[in-house]
């Protein structure tokens, strides 16, 4: 069963999902540009039976709040609060594209929060050519259009600081990369992942959306390095 719920920030308000045992460890799933925790549905039902999963909204997005300031860092700010509100020391955190960002992010400001780190066919923090960014769509979204320039520009010219202190990152760590059909560079992936002190790369030849075109190849990588924690 999926809880749907709630925590009020002092700026926002963060929706998010919760399955598996309450006493089980803790997960956190942080999605990508545009999407929610609904976007994990594919692949809960084989990581929440191990795990107290908890799959977050990120602000701006699915049903959290829509405070117009918006960027990856406080979006990371963010995710501390939240841990801080539901008295979590410490979790592992899975996060895909952007929220892989804000995922290594919060790893480098505060490693003895994160327990273990997935990091799936994220943008490595070097610059890159910066492409338009769209119209707003005409029909309704589950984001706030506002997120988009923002956060495109920081991954676009990401601040050099975020490469420096890969090696602040004192979890274990996997790179889930998408292979030759993902639009991230995986040759940057490979450099960035040589500066995280403990971690290792698997290629799953699924492009980006990894966790929604291979599910299973993607949680047969995924798990068995969760549950190391636990031996």
């Amino acid at each position: 069963m999926t809880d749907h719920r709630t925590v009020e920030l002092p700026e926002v308000t963060l929706a998010y999902r919760e399955s598996g045992p309450p006493g089980a460890p803790p997960l956190l799933l942080l999605h990508a540009l545009g999407e929610r925790a609904t976007d994990w549905a594919g692949v809960l039902p084989d990581l929440a039976p191990r795990h107290r999963v908890l799959a977050l909204d990120l602000r701006g997005h699915g049903d959290s709040g829509r405070p117009g300031r918006y960027g990856v860092e406080t979006m990371r700010d963010d995710v501390l609060a939240f841990l801080d509100a539901l008295g979590l020391d410490r979790v592992d955190v899975v996060g895909h594209s952007m929220g892989g960002v804000v995922a290594y992010l919060l790893a480098q400001e505060h490693p003895e929060r994160v327990g273990r780190l997935v990091l799936e066919d994220v943008p490595a923090p070097y610059p890159r050519p910066a492409a338009p960014v769209a119209d707003a769509p005409a029909g309704p979204v589950d984001f706030d259009w506002a997120v988009v320039k923002p956060v495109k520009a920081q991954l676009d010219t990401p601040e050099p600081v975020w490469l420096e202190r890969m090696a602040a990152i004192t979890a274990p760590t996997l790179v889930v990369a998408g292979g030759r059909a993902s639009h991230v560079p995986q040759d940057r992936i490979a450099e960035m992942a040589g500066r995280i002190p403990d971690c290792r790369v698997v290629t799953v030849e699924a492009g980006h959306l990894v966790h929604h075109t291979r599910p299973a190849e993607f949680v047969a990588a995924v798990a068995p390095f969760l549950d190391l924690a636990r031996r």
